[in-house]
């Protein structure tokens, strides 16, 4: 299996509404994935509810990647989500994240932090991934 990485997560999560979210998890997410995301840990449950809400609230959007770089199991990137909400705003977020994968690949573990660029100062309690 080839390693996902974020641009590739975040697409099949956010951007791919035909693409079941289980389905979606499953490929990028290990069974005990962890997250922490500005100091706050949920584990794969959490981060599954949040998504599903995170899908009602967003049309459309797209990840660019300014730094990427990977060392066996270790994976750290700085990003940039832009989303175009339900209800028509646009917001950037850009990300900071150093993971660990799983031998096949995904994600086992991200620790990340964020900082909203552009939008609405709700939109900053989104949280891409958590």
């Amino acid at each position: 299996m080839t390693s996902t990485d974020i641009t590739r997560a975040l697409h099949d999560l956010l951007f791919t509404p035909d693409l079941g979210l289980t389905e979606a998890v499953d490929r990028h997410f290990t069974p005990d994935y962890r997250q922490r995301t500005n100091g706050v840990w949920s584990d794969r449950a959490g981060f599954i509810q949040h998504m599903t809400r995170l899908r009602t609230l967003i049309r459309s959007g797209h990840v660019q990647v300014h730094d990427e770089l990977r060392d066996g199991a270790r994976y750290a990137d700085r990003h940039t989500v832009t989303l175009v909400h339900e209800d028509g705003h646009t917001s950037r977020t850009e990300v900071c994240l150093f993971a660990e994968l799983a031998p096949d690949g995904r994600f086992r573990r991200v620790e990340e932090t964020t900082l909203l660029v552009t939008g609405h100062a709700d939109d900053g309690n989104l949280g891409l991934v958590r």
